[in-house]
């Protein structure tokens, strides 16, 4: 007797137009658009995003029949509601991760005086999923769900060069390498080189290259088999972080990802 295939029908990796459900999937990009960003009108949304009205408000009213979005009065403006925030938290709920690095995160905070990010790599860009903020009043600021390229950050770059080589050369080549300041590496040669000066030292550098005047020094942070599955960072400005604090700084976050990879039950390589 064949045995049935569960919860995956015969189309399941057939993801061309007659497999999608359109209507989900103009609802599904008009609540990552709100996500982007703060609130926006009816009108705004329908013009950003190249749909009629109607459709805009037809999708919106289903989403906030679903908590997904709220409509705050007056003005109509809608923002993401509290039903997306509860669907999103169910993705952290995944990996014992979050949980297991904020102690080491709040510890680095403090021996570094300067915020601490936790992120992970999704479809060859950080997602940025927790962050323990310093107290200064200049200060870095990457809430949860904010994502960036990798190329130009640091998490992003101790994630690329800890992978196999061909799967960074995979990501390099889909995502590019948007050139942001004077400091963004722009070629693959530069990159790669700069991955293995990472390697060599045990943590990687974001110096000035997403954005002019901050810097970042971030770890990988790694699962049962020695890949790494996330990356743990202090971000700050340039006067604060100066290149000269690269190695103290560097030590402080590889024993804090190699901390929250120990108590994950991972093993560095």
């Amino acid at each position: 007797m064949p045995v049935k295939p569960r919860g995956r029908p015969k189309a399941f990796n057939d993801k061309t137009d007659q497999n999608t459900v359109q209507a989900l999937d103009r609802a599904l990009g008009l609540l990552e658009h709100l996500a982007q960003g703060p609130g926006r009108t009816l009108s705004e949304l329908a013009e950003e995003t190249g749909l009629a009205v109607a459709t805009v408000f037809r999708a919106l009213v289903t989403l906030q029949g679903h908590g997904m979005v709220e409509v705050e009065e007056p003005g109509q403006v809608w923002h993401i509601g509290a039903g997306a925030f509860r669907v999103g938290t169910a993705f952290l709920r995944r990996t014992k991760v979050v949980e297991r690095a904020r102690q080491p995160m709040d510890q680095l905070m403090r021996d570094t005086g300067e915020t601490a990010n936790l992120g992970v790599e999704v479809r060859g860009e950080v997602l940025f999923l927790a962050q323990v903020e310093t107290t200064e009043a200049i200060r870095a600021f990457f809430p949860p769900g904010t994502k960036g390229p990798m190329h130009s950050s640091g998490i992003g770059k101790a994630l690329l060069a800890w992978y196999p080589e061909e799967r960074a050369r995979d990501i390099i080549a889909r995502q590019g390498l948007q050139k942001f300041t004077s400091l963004t590496l722009t070629s693959d040669s530069a990159l790669l080189r700069d991955l293995a000066r990472t390697r060599d030292r045990g943590f990687a550098i974001d110096d000035q290259e997403r954005a002019e005047g901050m810097r970042c020094i971030a770890a990988p942070i790694f699962n049962a088999y020695g890949e790494p599955v996330a990356g743990l960072s202090v971000s700050g400005p340039a006067f604060r972080v100066g290149l000269s604090d690269a190695s103290r700084f560097g030590a402080l976050v590889r024993a804090a990802a190699d901390q929250v990879t120990e108590a994950t039950g991972g093993n560095r390589p």
